[in-house]
């Protein structure tokens, strides 16, 4: 559905935290106009007459971002619990993947956009596997995600023989995805090149993507520095440390999101912070298979750019922003004391931070006129969130739950009404997606 054709829409009496620059909390009605907010406060109805949500009593947010994800693995939940990293993705993550069909992949992303847009998610940096990315576009157009999603390139002799891929195949297959996709849906989705990881990709690759991006002016999204043996391998392998090498094929700077970053020294700090990259957190996948704890709080205190995300569902095994924040915030304290990256730092995490790794900083994770209305509304009534009375910040960080979200809006459009996901039948996805895993179990023989 195009801007053009939603009807304006008034959220009526919500306690707004706009995230802008000055960090306003206001109560104000936000009026939205072709996808885009254009007054918070009082003004003219316009005409025609907007549909109108009453908040009165909620609280509205900019929709969370979530800078790592991989939608096809979905239908992986609860298949590869309880391993290290690289037992983890040799022994049931790439045969899943390499078992996947075109519908397999479509339903995968339909199940985890459907969980991350009623857990008040609004936009994701999504990478995909080898193969069908067209059927993760698909489901993402239909049911109104946004999302910035890419085809994963392994063309490394090292990589598993039922993911690995020519090189220039691999490479016109992504440019021919984006050529498709990039901007699609009214802009709401975008492509971005996503190699696997470094043992997984030759440097020619490395470096062509680095080149493509550039021209297309697109995004890159991979892996880096997620456990010590990862580190060991490109250090045997190219003779550098992780960053370094990454930096010498054109993977740093503002267009890239690494994901994790954990075992990152005082060095490699400095250099993430100067580069201006993109670090993308996810606690909940490093504590669940053991990665380690990555030193947010002092990336954030050297000036790195920092999003946050749930990354897969066999990793962790939700999607929701929300226990993201509050961990986020909570595995730091033990590390460096109590006032540790506080819940404003992990809010920003979860809205500006994430809007910055996927290069749309101007458009989404605040409230402010002239930005594409991504907002969520929460429902702060129940027991876990009460007293009223208590700091707003630390109630959406540290109590609220996915459950509280009430609404949420994606450029403009209604997409979840009191709770109910209003683009897709949440029923047939849960019978497509429940047979297409049957499928993949058997086919790998999980």
């Amino acid at each position: 559905m195009s801007a053009r054709a939603v009807k304006p829409l008034l959220l009526r009496g919500a306690r707004v935290v706009t995230m802008d620059p000055r960090r306003r909390i206001v109560d104000a009605d936000v009026l939205v106009e072709a996808g885009t907010i254009t007054a918070i406060g009082g003004r003219p109805v316009p005409k025609p007459a907007p549909q109108v949500i009453d908040c009165t009593g909620m609280v509205l947010l900019p929709g969370l971002v979530q800078a790592h994800i991989h939608l096809c693995q979905t239908l992986f939940r609860g298949l590869a619990d309880d391993l290290a990293l690289e037992a983890w993705l040799a022994k049931r993550i790439w045969p899943l993947e390499a078992a996947h069909t075109e519908e397999s992949v479509y339903w995968s992303a339909m199940l985890g956009a459907a969980e991350l847009l009623l857990g008040g998610t609004t936009a994701v940096l999504d990478m995909e596997t080898v193969r069908h990315t067209g059927a993760a576009f698909e489901a993402l157009e239909s049911i109104g995600l946004r999302a910035t999603a890419g085809k994963c390139l392994m063309d490394a002799p090292s990589s598993p023989p039922s993911l690995r891929e020519p090189t220039e195949r691999a490479l016109q297959e992504s440019a021919d995805l984006c050529a498709k996709w990039h901007g699609a849906a009214g802009g709401r989705l975008r492509y971005c090149f996503a190699p696997r990881f470094v043992p997984s990709c030759t440097g020619p690759l490395l470096r062509a993507v680095s080149d493509l991006a550039e021209r297309a002016g697109a995004v890159i999204h991979t892996h880096a520095a997620e456990t010590p043996v990862e580190l060991q391998i490109v250090q045997r392998d190219t003779g550098n440390d992780e960053l370094s090498y990454l930096d010498s094929v054109g993977i740093s700077g503002p267009r890239t999101a690494l994901a994790h970053c954990v075992w990152v020294d005082k060095e490699g700090i400095a250099r993430l912070a100067r580069q201006r990259t993109n670090v993308v957190h996810c606690p909940s996948s490093n504590l669940k298979l053991g990665s380690g704890i990555a030193p947010i709080p002092e990336m954030l205190a050297a000036g790195c750019r920092v999003g946050i995300g749930a990354d897969g569902a066999p990793c962790n095994n939700r999607l929701d922003a929300f226990t993201e924040m509050r961990l986020a915030a909570l595995i730091q304290k033990p590390r460096l004391g109590p006032e540790a990256l506080p819940a404003a730092q992990a809010l920003e995490l979860a809205t500006l931070g994430g809007a910055r790794a996927l290069g749309l900083e101007t458009e989404i994770g605040s409230v402010e006129v002239g930005k594409r209305a991504d907002l969520i509304v929460l429902d702060l009534d129940g027991p876990h969130a009460q007293p009223a009375e208590a700091d707003l910040i630390s109630r959406i960080v540290y109590s609220a739950r996915a459950a509280d979200v009430r609404h949420v809006v994606v450029d403009g459009r209604l997409v979840v009404k009191d709770g109910v996901l209003k683009t897709a039948s949440p029923e047939e996805i849960r019978r497509a997606a429940n047979a297409q895993a049957r499928r993949l179990r058997r086919a790998v023989g999980v």
